[in-house]
Parts: C-alpha cells; structure tokens; sequence
C-alpha cells in the first residue's frame, strides 16, 4: 500500500451527501477499538480559502482576542515597538499552523489520527487527553467572557438587577446569580449550534468574524466622530522601553501572541482536514492570521485609546466601551455582536477539538457529539471566572497552557516532516495488529511520550517557580521551551523507519 493519501484525490475520497463529521470513510480492515466515522479520512473535502479565513477571524474576534490585543499595547512599548512584535508573533503562529495543516489536509483525519504515527496508535490518547484538558479550560473561559458581555446588556435593559450581579451580594463559588444565569443561557446555546453538525458550524463562523469587524469599524467611527482623528494614539500607556531595554519586554509580546494561539495552532489539523488543497488552507492562514490580526489588532487600540477622551478613562474591554454610549440598540447591538463571536470561537476552538480528542479514546463510546458535551460539563467544573479574571491569572493561564502544548506540537512535526518525511500509513493508523507500523510497543510509542513528560515538566517549572531569580522572564517562554525539548528529544530518540 502507498504510504502517502495525496488529499482529495484518494480513490476512498468520493462524492458524499451531508455534514463532514460523520461522513468518514470506514474500510473493513480498519479496527472498530480505533474507528468511528467521525476520525476515520473524509469523504470530500469542500472547505475553501474563505472558510480558513472565516475560521481564524472568528479566532480571533472575541473578547479574549480584544482585551490579550489592548495588554500589549500597555506593556510600555512605543506603538511601533508592539507592531514588530504583532507582526513577528503572527508570522510563526502562520508558518507553524501551515507546519500543523499539511498532514490532516493530506490524509483528511483530524489532530488525535495523525499523531497515532508519532505515539503510536493507543498512546495518542496521551496527546489528545492533554489538548482535550486544555480545551476544556479556554471552553469554559470563553464562555465566562461571553457571558459578561451579555450581563452588560441586561444590566442595560434591567437595571433593577444590579443587586444579583454583586457576587458578594447573590454569588457563589466566585460568580454572582446573574453571571450563572447568563453562562448557562450560553452554554446550552453552544451546545445547541454544536448538535447541529460541521456544516452548520462553518456557516455560523463564515458570519461571526465579519460581523465583529462591521461593529468594531462602526465603534472606531463613532468615537473618532465623539474625539476627532488627532486623539488617536497608538499607546495606550507610558513608554517605559527604550533601545536595547525594549528587546526583552518587545520578545515576551512576540511569546504572548503564540502563546495564545497555541491551542487552536496545535489541533488546527481538525479543521484543515477539510481543506479542499493545501494552497487553499494556506491561502486562509495568511488572510486569517498575519492580515486579519495586525488589522484587528490596530482597531483595538484606535478604539481603546479614543475612550480616553471621549469617557474619561482607558477602556480595554470592547463590552464595557460599547455599554458607555447613550444608545440602548447601540449597546444592544455591540454586546450582542461580540457574544457570538465569542461563542464562535469557543465551538471553532474548544468545543470541537476535545469533541475530536475524547472521541479517539473510545471510538465506540465516545462519539463526536458525545466528546464535545464531556468537554461542555468539564468547563463548568472548572469554575473558569477564577481562570481568567485579572491581567496576572490571564498571562500565568497562558503559559502553563503553552508549557503543556509546546511539547506536543514539537513532537508532531518532528516526526511528520524529518523523521517521516510527510509520508504516513493511513491504514496503520487505524489497525491494533502487532504488526502494524505505529503498533510500537503494545500501542505506545516511547520516544514520543518520553520526549513530551521531559519537555512538559522542564518548560513548567519556571512557570510555577515564580521566586527563582528570572523564572517570570523564562516563563514567558515556556511554549517555546517545550516545543524545542519535545522537538529535539523525539529527534533523538526515534528511529527513521526502514
């Protein structure tokens, strides 16, 4: 049998009716302990340009991508100083999400299936618990910052309900009744577009990202018409950064902005499997990522800095700005806007993915739709208001994600691109024989998982040793530190295959 399925052009890549998840193609030699039609190669693949770039404009248009955008321009930096940063920190996000693409867009199986190759076909659970776990907590973070944004528009609505979103008045475990009542309003809302398949996830996030951008330009317009065009500046803060003093700060920005996308960036291969080719996915990633973010980015500021004075204070949440105008539809319209960008990010990146991941540890069991409503539960568990709540919790949450997931995106590409050079066994991938190429070991692969437990635990120690004398630089990077050990352990670890 070849080795490599060339994408769409696969004789088993046929004609297919319906929504994409579901519509895998199951041959009779592929083991059930591994199959579903969910993570079997798909049928078709039909995703277009446009639909990539709608995927990362409802990424990034949210209110996480909002209020993580304005922090990095108050980092002390000079505005020109943020955007080389901007622009660094995305173009790797946009080469390492094309190094991510390839190998599903080819084989048309998503995150958890490809890396059976590198860990073997039962010790990819391993990879897809952690990812899964990971998404689980921005699931339900994502969700809180909807559902502020909807608290906003209520409390606008009903001001007589002030008292039930005091958490000291009417609050428990950290959330007042109203925030309760708003999240779970959310969450079945979520649940309910997720049930509804693929198709109609792509047809709601082909609408999310451009909708945000008719509200932000509409919002920029408004307070450039309340302030006049010469308010605009690009810092919202003090320079405190000068020359050389300003690499390091300059260089932490660059690692907080993979550090961000380093979830959606690491499984980005469950939505790329639905590629129509790979130019097209690349085409999408470079509209979606390097142009959409710088845009977005510099809308976010431009609107942050002109609520200085236009209302007297520096405002970083788009939720709380859009509230500040004497319009009931206004504020309705904005808050409303920005929900459903925020719950189309939350199903495009934390609802799918952990739907995929937990799925391939019971194909049987665990079907897709039953993956995504375990991630549903375990975001609430998690209390994720407490996740999320100041600037200091937002950068820890994000590096110790990035100390986890560094290490599993090293190993993948390791083994797809050097050790593999981009050939895999489809059919091995789904087969428990001991003769199977990625069998390994009982079904582990050890030098993938060695080289993810060493990565892991190294790139999190500066993060949680926060007295050690430059931990808090070092922890900044602890993406890159564990994409690097996960990287070259695996290297030195793994056999080339004969």
């Amino acid at each position: 049998m070849a080795d490599t399925i060339p994408g769409a052009q696969h004789e088993d890549l046929v004609e297919a009716a319906g929504m994409p998840v579901g519509s895998g193609v199951i041959k009779p030699e592929y083991d059930p302990r591994l199959t579903n039609q969910d993570l079997a190669p798909l049928r078709k693949q039909t995703w277009g340009s446009y639909n990539i770039f709608a995927f990362w404009m409802s990424d990034v248009h949210s209110v996480g991508g909002y209020v993580t955008a304005g922090s990095l321009f108050a980092l002390g930096l000079s505005s020109w100083q943020v955007l080389v940063s901007l622009v660094v920190g995305i173009t790797i996000v946009y080469f390492f999400c094309n190094l991510v693409a390839k190998p599903s867009q080819v084989t048309g199986v998503p995150y958890p299936v490809i890396n059976r190759a590198a860990f073997g076909v039962l010790g990819a659970n391993v990879p897809a618990i952690i990812r899964g776990s990971i998404a689980v907590a921005w699931y339900g973070i994502q969700t809180y910052l909807a559902s502020a944004a909807l608290d906003v528009v209520v409390l606008k609505i009903w001001p007589d309900l002030a008292p039930w979103a005091d958490v000291d008045q009417h609050g428990f475990l950290g959330l007042p009744l109203l925030g309760w009542c708003t999240y779970a309003l959310l969450w079945v809302l979520q649940a309910a577009v997720f049930w509804t398949g693929m198709e109609a996830i792509r047809k709601f996030i082909d609408f999310c990202g451009p909708a945000v951008y008719v509200v932000m330009f509409a919002l920029t317009g408004y307070l450039i018409y309340k302030a006049g065009w010469s308010a605009i500046n690009l810092s919202l803060g003090e320079v405190k950064y000068t020359g050389l003093a300003a690499v390091p700060v300059m260089l932490g920005a660059i690692a907080l902005v993979v550090s961000y996308f380093s979830g959606p960036m690491l499984n980005f291969g469950d939505f790329s499997r639905y590629g129509k080719s790979f130019r097209a996915v690349k085409i999408g990633n470079f509209l979606g990522l390097p142009v959409n973010f710088l845009m977005f980015s510099i809308l976010t500021v431009v609107t942050s800095s002109l609520t200085i004075p236009v209302f007297g204070e520096l405002i970083t949440d788009p939720v709380a700005t859009v509230s500040r105008i004497d319009s009931t539809f206004a504020i309705v319209l904005g808050a409303l806007t920005f929900t459903i960008a925020t719950i189309g990010i939350n199903i495009v990146a934390n609802f799918i993915s952990p739907a995929f991941d937990f799925s391939n540890v019971s194909p049987q069991r665990i079907s897709w739709r039953a993956g995504g409503m375990i991630a549903a539960v375990g975001s609430v568990l998690i209390t994720p208001w407490n996740l999320y709540n100041n600037p200091d919790v937002i950068h820890y949450t994000l590096e110790t994600l990035g100390a986890f997931i560094g290490p599993l995106f090293g190993v993948l590409i390791a083994d797809y691109y050097l050790v593999r050079k981009q050939r895999v066994d489809v059919a091995a991938m789904f087969t428990m024989s001991p003769a199977g190429k990625y069998h390994y070991k009982k079904g582990y692969h050890p030098p993938a998982i060695a080289a993810t437990a060493i990565g892991a635990v190294v790139a999190v120690v500066p993060v949680l040793w926060t007295g050690g004398p430059h931990m808090h630089t070092v922890a900044q990077y602890s993406w890159f530190v564990g994409c690097g050990l996960g990287f070259l352990i695996y290297l030195g670890l793994a056999k080339k295959p004969a």
